[in-house]
């Protein structure tokens, strides 16, 4: 017999070159290719559905376009001012807080003044029933309000809408409004309830029928029907006046910056989109606000402020010689708020009585 011949096996050499996948790898590679493309293209398009629903949620009207150029200045640079309406429409779901009611009147009225790198904010509220001169005003259908000497400040917004309340406000106080935000009863209901209710403190009981708010004095957690309960409420604190309500308001817009501010909003996707949601739809806008984009952007841009750097005032007024229920500008203490707003400084102290 001849010699038994030993086979043996070649361990692989590194660095040589690997074994071809077969048809069946390749063929798997390219569905996972083709899966995974049509997933980020889904997601992409999923994206811009959401995208595009926001932002045909707002509405928007041409401030600028209507009020032309006889404007005030802008102010300082990069500080911005935002007139913050709460209209009382009694049309549609807004019916059942008054549906006998004609017309709309801008129930609350804030100018909120940015300050220059957004390191802190001053909130004006401007009485109701101020009375003011309101300036001729464009109207929806090409005519033109007559001017008057004296009358409601809320009446701008009946006559006019939110580009007479601007016009208004900046004849007042001679301070240029670069935005404006309109939110009626039923918007800010659904806003409030979007962002999970927000807390507040109340010093007093609180039991008015004609804002339906029922509270007893301490600490309670607000659904939107309760929130605007409170800041629509009249008759259930002080001696029933507008200044009474604007303190309430306050205090609600400060626990409501506070609960946005520590809520963690922003890292929660699903619940950001729901009040991203609810903003939009209870929202009008000014054209130069009318985007979803346009919005976020702002809202970005206030991310580092702080809500203990937020200072609220109301309009110095006294009392209305010609009517008990009205009160009027005082001076020159407004001239110093506005002036304050206009020149992006901290706003006077408030003079104690």
């Amino acid at each position: 017999m001849g010699a038994a011949h030993t086979r043996t096996r070649r361990r692989p050499t590194r660095g040589r070159g690997r074994r071809r996948a077969g048809p069946r790898a390749g063929l798997k590679r390219r569905r996972l290719a083709w899966t995974s493309a049509s997933l980020a293209a889904v997601l992409a398009l999923g994206g811009w559905l959401l995208y595009a629903r926001l932002d045909s949620n707002l509405a928007a009207t041409d401030v600028d376009g209507v009020l032309g150029s006889d404007r005030p200045a802008r102010g300082a640079d990069g500080s911005l001012n935002i007139l913050l309406l709460g209209s009382d429409a009694r049309a549609g779901k807004n019916a059942q807080y008054g549906a006998g009611d004609s017309g709309a009147r801008s129930d609350t009225a804030m100018l909120v003044h940015l300050a220059k790198g957004r390191r802190n904010a001053t909130v004006v509220s401007v009485p109701r029933d101020t009375m003011v001169a309101r300036p001729a005003c464009p109207l929806p259908n090409g005519h033109t309000s007559q001017a008057t000497a004296s009358a409601m400040y809320n009446s701008a917004y009946a006559v006019g809408g939110s580009a007479c309340a601007v016009k208004t406000v900046e004849r007042l106080g001679k301070v240029r409004i670069d935005h404006v935000l309109d939110v009626d009863f039923t918007g800010f209901k659904k806003l409030v309830d979007a962002v999970g209710g927000v807390t507040v403190s109340t010093d007093q009981a609180i039991h008015d029928k004609d804002s339906h708010l029922d509270l007893e004095a301490g600490r309670h957690r607000l659904d939107g029907e309760q929130a605007l309960g409170l800041v629509r409420t009249r008759h259930g604190v002080g001696d029933g006046s507008d200044l009474g309500r604007i303190k309430l308001q306050q205090k609600f817009m400060a626990a409501l910056a506070t609960e946005l501010n520590g809520s963690g909003l922003l890292t929660d996707p699903v619940r950001l989109y729901k009040v991203a949601d609810a903003a939009t739809s209870a929202l009008t806008t000014d054209k130069a606000l009318g985007s979803v984009q346009d919005l976020l952007g702002l809202a970005r841009s206030l991310a580092g402020l702080e809500p203990s750097e937020i200072t609220f005032r109301t309009l110095p007024v006294g009392p209305y010689p010609k009517d008990p229920n009205r009160v009027a500008v005082k001076q020159p203490e407004a001239d110093a708020l506005f002036k304050a707003v206009r020149d992006d400084t901290a706003p006077p102290p408030v003079k104690e009585r």
